[in-house]
């Protein structure tokens, strides 16, 4: 293992890690050593994926949450510190955007389901982990965006308004509770996870052939090199900052 990479004696919280790019994400961190909190709404698939970390030597705690209630996120992050003492690496990673025929048809509460998910959940997380990661030893908290916030188009009007705002509090809270706790962002192209499976596939190849320089959709573990750079010391000067991953997207 490369020294810079080893995150042993390291405890990651990431949401939305039964599935896609959390699982991806999750599972490349305990191959390095980590001990891993996966939460997400169905505990069984959390439970899974708990299940592969523990084979592999590490520890590892799923826990059902909806991140986009806020009553439950300080359960989580109570749990997370009674089992483990302490998070080093955060992993806002839960996300939705859901697909809607018009604008009119986007109804008061797909909106505020939205924008529960994508912003408030990970704003109220950012605040109950990186206050303990501040007064303790630091860590890194990572916020998974999407060029959708970079590029607003049709579609995903609400999703992208609320990734536009992660990528504004990764900011903020880069400052707030820096230098000791670093806060970035990757903003994620589009990539082929279960949610893929309600693309209009040959819509979308065609414009990947068009407008993305590799001219594809990424596979989920092409987010783990990212990651692991802004989770590692190896990105100690590295704060309050959007990294895009997203196949050249124009």
């Amino acid at each position: 293992m490369d020294d810079l990479l080893d995150f042993t004696g390291k405890v990651a919280l990431i949401t939305g890690g039964s599935r896609g790019l959390g699982k991806e994400m999750a599972l490349a961190m305990a191959q390095r050593g980590a001990d891993v909190v996966i939460t997400s709404r169905k505990a069984d698939a959390c439970e899974e994926v708990a299940a592969q970390i523990e084979a592999m030597g590490r520890r590892a705690l799923a826990y059902g949450c909806h991140v986009g209630h806020w009553d439950e996120l300080e359960g989580l992050v109570n749990a997370a510190y009674e089992t483990f003492g302490k998070v080093d690496i955060l992993v806002n990673n839960a996300g939705m955007s859901p697909l809607y025929p018009k604008l009119t048809d986007v109804t008061e509460e797909l909106f505020d389901k939205v924008v529960g998910v994508n912003l408030k959940g990970p704003f109220r997380l950012m605040a109950l982990v990186g206050e303990k990661m501040a007064a303790g030893d630091g860590g890194s908290i990572i916020n998974i965006s999407s060029t959708a916030s970079l590029n607003p188009s049709p579609t995903s009007e609400p999703y992208g308004a609320a990734k536009s705002g992660l990528n504004a509090l990764t900011r903020s809270f880069a400052f707030a509770y820096g230098p000791k706790v670093r806060v970035n962002c990757i903003a994620a192209g589009p990539f082929l996870t279960d949610i893929s499976k309600a693309w209009d596939m040959p819509a979308f190849e065609e414009n990947a052939r068009a407008n993305l320089a590799l001219q594809r959709g990424g596979q989920p573990e092409e987010i783990v090199g990212a990651a692991l750079y802004l989770a590692s010391p190896t990105s100690g000067f590295t704060t309050g900052t959007v990294i895009r991953v997203d196949g050249g997207t124009r």
